[in-house]
């Protein structure tokens, strides 16, 4: 038996998304900015361009976590584009590698693949990922995300391995004013999982809620029969509405540079992921792997939804790549 939990109201909230997200955009990124900004601005402070520049520019981008299938991407389109425009001065470079990162991360940015919930009532949202990435944290995130676009938002509690996950979606739904599904004994560790989210489609469709966001527990991608539980939930989504779920996001931690691509692939294979989370990084130095992410994928990329840049539940964002990038450079 599943119970449901009822926040105190349903209406929408009140508190309005940050006006000046690129300055906290910016700050956010403190720390992976004085890891290539500020070192891109001494090796790139001018001086004749040769091979000594690209040699240092290499060991910055690569310092940066951006990893060495990017940067030999990058540094050969600078050398194409010092070729075509006739680019003397380090100086030059720096203009160059910002639209070059742009271009590569582009891809990645929902613009062109925008994430439309209307083309389907209950609209569900299946999170999954690693132990520790941050997922019920990210799905309180989206809820308010959606809450501020008006929509009603329902919360399955699918992570029923970890202790305290329950109480943990709980009180984002307390914050954001949506219910919650969940199994009725808190206490009840490794219960089923796909059968919480079933029952909270149910409720959603009764309900006729516009959003699900269905929780499940973190997994190591090495574990084989986790990565099959998480491929039975998702079957039964399907069997609980036919075409779900809609959305696969895949929640990353940027901390954990380049095992992200890893992850991304294992669980891509697995779920068919249509959509990525990169979370915590505010705290990070390791930002660049969003573009070893985009040059690992550049023939196939999977949209990133949102990137995560503070505790505040305003604080998870859609993805610019301009945005992102001009963060990145003093």
């Amino acid at each position: 038996m599943r119970s449901f939990f009822k926040s105190k109201n349903d209406s929408a909230p009140d508190e309005t998304l940050t006006t000046n997200w690129a300055t906290n955009l910016r700050r956010s990124l403190s720390h992976t900015r004085e890891n290539l900004g500020k070192q891109l601005s001494n090796v790139l402070g001018g001086g004749k361009i040769d091979e000594a520049i690209y040699e240092e520019l290499e060991t910055v981008l690569l310092t940066a976590d951006i990893g060495i299938n990017a940067t030999t991407w990058l540094l050969d389109t600078l050398r194409k584009q010092v070729k075509q425009d006739g680019l003397t001065d380090a100086a030059q470079l720096k203009g160059a590698l910002k639209e070059a990162l742009i271009a590569l991360l582009a891809p990645l940015a929902p613009l062109a693949r925008p994430l439309d919930t209307s083309t389907k009532k209950p609209f569900i949202i299946m999170l999954t990922g690693v132990n520790g990435v941050g997922k019920t944290t990210s799905i309180g995130k989206l809820a308010h995300y959606f809450r501020s676009q008006e929509k009603s938002v329902l919360l399955a509690a699918g992570d029923t391995f970890r202790a305290a996950a329950r109480e943990q979606l709980m009180i984002w739904g307390e914050r954001n004013n949506v219910s919650v599904v969940s199994q009725e004994n808190s206490n009840q560790q490794k219960g089923d999982p796909a059968a919480v989210i079933f029952d909270a489609i149910n409720a959603a469709k009764a309900r006729s809620i516009d959003i699900v966001l269905a929780d499940t527990a973190g997994r190591l991608t090495t574990q084989l029969h986790l990565m099959e539980e998480i491929k039975k939930i998702k079957r039964v989504i399907a069997k609980a509405n036919t075409d779900a779920p809609h959305e696969v996001l895949l929640v990353l931690d940027a901390n954990t540079g380049q095992n992200a691509i890893s992850q991304v692939k294992a669980f891509d294979d697995a779920l068919g992921v249509t959509g990525l989370i990169l979370t915590k990084l505010d705290g990070t130095a390791k930002g660049g792997v969003i573009a070893a992410i985009a040059r690992q994928r550049q023939q196939n990329p999977i949209p990133l939804r949102f990137i995560g840049v503070g505790e505040d539940m305003k604080d998870l964002r859609l993805f610019d790549a301009r945005e992102f990038v001009d963060a990145l450079f003093d």
